[in-house]
């Protein structure tokens, strides 16, 4: 670990915090905090390739680009499914930030899954190598998000989290600063969004894209009964009558549309518990589990949890914020949590 130490104690700090997310990419600077929250999207020139927008810029063609031009998302299930894309993306966000220190190339913590497999991480390394950054570090998701909401998991003490991203959920039982039980399952927003367009297609012959889908998730989507059910107005193409329409959808239809979804999660849940050593099991018992990711913006997500659990559920603060926001505190405070990063090695 002393090769980890030296690298991060350095007088010229030049470190960065990356959440390669499915759905979105945050970056956190070493002294500056979070300077980057954009989504994982890149536009691209179907003719010669190059990639022409990224970010907010190639979400907003999503759904509404000519021939010449493709509106991709490169990570999928929470890695990477289009390697050259994801190292053009991820040049463009570096790049981004670095401004005055774009001669340095940065070194880099960046948080993966859990579940991620030796082929999976080796792409990731070879992105970020291709994208300019000299050394790579890897910090498992969960604990990365349990360090951003201070759960204690370098004590002898059970904290668990659920991290609920776009294409995966990582539930982990953590203490010691390591895992103790886990369930990554590739289940998350992604996977929500399609139960919603199908829903939608099957009940009301309707075709929605996906920003309007993610709308409808965002604005009404919910996982337990709320106090009032809402409604939205959705504009599509009818696959009747081949025209625009407009429908009313409620929060309910929407729910509805969700069960398969949340229910594989609480199952997923409940299997972690399953494996938990008894006395830790005891520690979550008392202190109850913590829900971040863009997942746990659901509504009643956490009352879904806790009636299929009975155990206290809390959302955490800015839920899509925490896992950088851990990587971040692993980069200011290198010694305390030195024993949960991982060095890559070909």
């Amino acid at each position: 670990m002393v090769a980890i130490r030296d690298f991060f104690n350095s007088f010229i700090s030049n470190d960065i915090a990356i959440d390669l997310g499915t759905a979105t990419t945050l970056i956190y600077m070493k002294d500056e905090g979070i300077v980057l929250n954009e989504p994982s999207v890149v536009a691209i020139d179907s003719k010669t390739g190059e990639p022409i927008a990224v970010g907010f810029e190639a979400k907003e063609m999503l759904g509404r680009t000519p021939e010449d031009i493709t509106a991709v998302r490169p990570m999928k299930d929470g890695v990477i499914a289009d390697f050259e894309v994801v190292e053009a993306m991820l040049r463009t966000f570096i790049s981004k930030v670095q401004k005055s220190r774009a001669l340095m190339r940065p070194r880099v913590i960046v948080c993966v899954p859990s579940g991620i497999t030796a082929v999976e991480t080796r792409a990731v390394r070879d992105s970020l190598e291709h994208a300019g950054v000299r050394e790579i570090y890897l910090v498992e998701e969960p604990i990365a998000a349990a360090v951003g909401v201070d759960l204690p998991v370098g004590k002898p003490v059970g904290s668990m989290i659920i991290d609920i991203g776009g294409g995966t959920s990582e539930i982990a039982v953590i203490a010691l600063n390591g895992i103790v039980s886990n369930n990554s399952i590739r289940i998350g927003g992604d996977e929500m969004d399609e139960a919603i367009n199908q829903y939608v297609k099957k009940t009301f012959n309707l075709l929605i894209g996906e920003q309007t889908t993610e709308r409808i998730k965002t604005e009404i989507g919910s996982a337990y009964e709320l106090n009032e059910e809402i409604e939205l107005d959705v504009r599509g193409l009818d696959l009747v009558e081949g025209i625009p329409k407009t429908i009313k959808i409620s929060s309910e239809e929407i729910r509805e549309a969700l069960k398969e979804t949340l229910g594989m999660i609480v199952t997923a849940v409940k299997q972690a518990l399953e494996k938990t050593p008894p006395e830790l099991a005891s520690d979550i018992m008392d202190k109850g589990i913590v829900l971040t990711g863009g997942g746990a913006l659901i509504r009643n997500l956490d009352k879904l949890i806790h009636e299929k659990t009975n155990l206290n559920v809390m959302v955490a603060d800015k839920p899509l914020e925490c896992v950088v926001r851990g990587s971040g505190k692993i980069l200011d405070n290198i010694r305390q949590y030195e024993k949960i990063i991982m060095q890559t090695s070909r």
